[in-house]
């Protein structure tokens, strides 16, 4: 997470257009925010990753610097990326997406078992419905607080804690 301190100066420096604050943003958040899309949408992953960089520097001057900027930046991420699976397929948001993040074990036999493990999580991810991966993803492998996973997808508390339980319940199911 960014500083209020560290985000003003990054605000500042974005409003005025420096790029070099706009490199150093990208820099810190991309590997986070390029697998968060592909959760979401592998296929559109890296123009949406674009998009959200752009609607960034665009929307800079409405960024309320009392915010963390994390969850503002996966929320312009997620709109993004819902809008796209609405153009792309209006009937159904649950197709499967792929995961490419490798396990990493000191031996042999624990990177076997760890990339069976592996395997298996991401093959039972990938079956469920977009909503219970992607609030995963924003929980387990972006370490994101329910508040914030709240604020990126714009639903009550209440509906983040349902698809967190629901989500870790079809996949506990789907991996035994």
């Amino acid at each position: 997470m960014i500083t209020e301190a560290v985000m003003e100066f990054g605000e500042a420096r974005l409003r005025s257009r420096d790029p070099d604050a706009l490199g150093e943003l990208i820099a810190r958040y991309q590997h986070r925010l390029y697998r968060y899309l592909l959760r979401l949408a592998p296929e559109a992953a890296e123009d949406l990753f674009q998009q959200t960089w752009l609607r960034v520097v665009e929307s800079i001057r409405h960024y309320d610097p009392r915010r963390d900027f994390d969850s503002w930046l996966f929320a312009i991420a997620h709109n993004l990326a819902i809008d796209h699976l609405r153009r792309r397929a209006p009937a159904s948001l649950d197709e499967p997406g792929e995961d490419r993040l490798a396990a990493h074990a000191p031996d042999a036999l624990e990177r076997l078992l760890a990339e069976e493990r592996r395997a298996a999580v991401v093959s039972a991810m990938s079956e469920l419905p977009s909503l219970y991966r992607e609030t995963l993803s924003l929980r387990f492998e972006e370490d994101m607080k329910l508040e914030e996973i709240a604020e990126v997808v714009g639903a009550p508390l209440a509906t983040v804690k349902s698809r967190l339980r629901r989500g870790l319940e079809a996949l506990r199911r789907k991996i035994q």
